[in-house]
């Protein structure tokens, strides 16, 4: 649950639950939002920023650019930029982590650093990802009891695979550094197939994180095995990859796991941060959704942090327990083979599922939201034996890249918006945009759930019922964060806008937060 008015973290809360307890805005008046005020970039590219409010200021991020402004007026307060080239090809960042009068966060190029809150100061900065292997630091990362943890996107690329490091909030220096797939012992010797040819590659961790501050315990989502389309070059489980990790926050030793998306030959990350929540029914879950259309209830409760184990010592014992699997979207075709003769679709495809915002948890009626898209890929595989990487090059597995993600071979068909049971995954309501949903989902106290779609449309719907209340505009492809707060007195919600991205077929004018609050 969100602090009082602010809204501090990418997902809210530690735990991730996406929900706010303001209840001004109720759906009994909700029809009654305005824009209040409208904050321009000036940027058109990706924008995946998740907004960090705290006491009245609004911190956002472009790849290269860092804001903090009035969170009631939109009125800027100071602009601090990271210039960098190249550019990376994504150009994409989710947020700041914040934490006593200090901002936090990750570059394209590889570089983490500090910044006074109040200023825009910069503080101190350190290289935490190589580029030149294909890394980058995406994601938002979380700060607390004297740390923050960052990890590298890039599990796509030859040879690079996921980190998560634990930072001094001081100056920097690295506390720790977890590699999902180490370079020795019981874990590396579940990626089958290993040559140079063919290295242990992905298990990015390249979306933000939840922390169960009570257990000192990190949840950490991981990326897919590549390259992600050949599964005959990855046949066995490949620790860690597509897992939620418990790792312990202060040494980075892995107390528990479980691998939701077995043998993924479909770029079928479990992607979203879970939230961490305990149910109606008192069970202490991690809930998350994947890339592959599904809805992951997973208990946590028989995690311990005394049964920690580095990642080249030992494989954590497997005390995360997947308790229901409930589709989010369309799944069609996911046991057809791929092949090097044909094309195969299948969905949801390479953009398809839930990517870097995961659910929300409404406590009051103990239901899951969880937003998907409905897209399908068709892929056509390279030959394995005749497949050789190049360091920081993308490692598909497929004879033409632009096939495979591009408009030709790749289909949206809309967006979706579930609720879910939070004790049993049974589905409650279910709503079918006509573009992709992206965009963050909250849920309110005031019985309100919030989101927005590609064609840049801001939605509230009655979290009883899925009933639509309300339908603002930013004017963007809203793929960004959605947020509630209090600031000036009142009950606001800021909505961001401007989704470019060579992986979706859209544009940009510029990158925007459009504030609501009624009038």
């Amino acid at each position: 649950m969100a602090a009082g008015g602010d809204w501090p973290t990418y997902n809210g809360s530690y735990a991730g639950d996406r929900f706010s307890p303001l209840a001004e805005i109720t759906s009994a008046n909700v029809s009654g939002l305005k824009p209040i005020c409208t904050f321009d970039t000036g940027d058109k590219g990706a924008f995946q920023v998740g907004p960090v409010v705290v006491g009245g200021v609004m911190y956002l991020t472009t790849d290269t650019e860092t804001f903090a402004i009035d969170a009631a007026t939109c009125a800027q307060r100071w602009k601090h930029v990271h210039e960098y080239q190249p550019r990376s090809w994504l150009g994409n960042n989710h947020g700041v982590a914040y934490l006593d009068g200090r901002l936090f966060r990750g570059s394209g190029d590889g570089h983490f650093y500090a910044l006074d809150a109040a200023t825009g100061r910069a503080l101190w900065e350190v290289v935490v990802a190589d580029t030149k292997a294909g890394e980058s630091l995406p994601m938002a990362p979380i700060a607390w009891n004297g740390m923050v943890f960052v990890g590298n996107a890039g599990g796509d690329n030859f040879g690079v695979t996921g980190h998560v490091n634990a930072l001094s909030v001081e100056d920097g220096h690295t506390l720790w550094r977890m590699n999902v797939v180490p370079e020795a012992g019981p874990v590396r010797a579940t990626w089958t197939k290993e040559s140079p040819t063919n290295p242990p590659t992905g298990g990015g961790t390249w979306t933000s994180y939840s922390l169960d501050t009570a257990a000192g315990l990190l949840y950490v989502p991981t990326g897919n095995v590549a390259p992600d389309f050949v599964g005959a070059l990855h046949p066995g489980p490949s620790l860690y990859a597509t897992s939620v990790l418990a790792v312990d926050a202060r040494t980075g030793f892995v107390a528990g796991y479980v691998q939701p998306v077995k043998s993924d030959s479909h770029d079928h990350d479990v992607a979203s941060p879970p939230a961490l929540v305990t149910t109606r029914g008192g069970k202490q879950m991690a809930l998350t959704a994947a890339k592959d259309g599904l809805l992951y209830g997973i208990e946590r409760s028989g995690v311990r942090r005394e049964d920690a184990v580095a990642t080249d010592a030992a494989i954590a014992p497997e005390t995360l327990v997947v308790r229901y699997r409930s589709p989010t979207t369309t799944r069609d075709n996911l046991d057809e083979p791929l092949t090097t003769d044909r094309y195969v679709r299948f969905c949801p495809g390479s953009q398809g599922g839930t990517e870097w915002n995961g659910p929300a948890f409404d406590p009051g009626s103990n239901t899951v939201l969880v937003a998907a898209t409905d897209w399908c890929t068709s892929v056509k595989l390279s030959d394995p034996a005749t497949l050789v990487g190049k360091t920081g090059g993308a490692w598909t597995g497929v004879t033409d890249q632009k096939e495979a993600f591009g408009k030709q071979d790749a289909q949206w068909g809309g967006g979706w918006l579930s609720a879910f049971d939070a004790d049993t995954g049974e589905l409650r309501w279910k709503y079918h945009a006509s573009a992709p949903i992206l965009a963050a989902v909250t849920v309110t106290a005031g019985g309100l759930v919030l989101t927005g779609d590609l064609d840049g449309n801001s939605i509230a719907f009655e979290a009883a019922t899925g009933k639509e209340l309300w339908k603002g505009t930013v004017g963007q492809p809203a793929a960004a964060g959605v947020v509630s707060y209090s600031a000036g007195g009142r009950q606001l919600i800021a909505v961001g806008g401007g989704a470019a991205s060579p992986l979706w077929p859209l544009k940009s004018d510029t990158s925007r937060i459009v504030v609501f609050g009624l009038r």
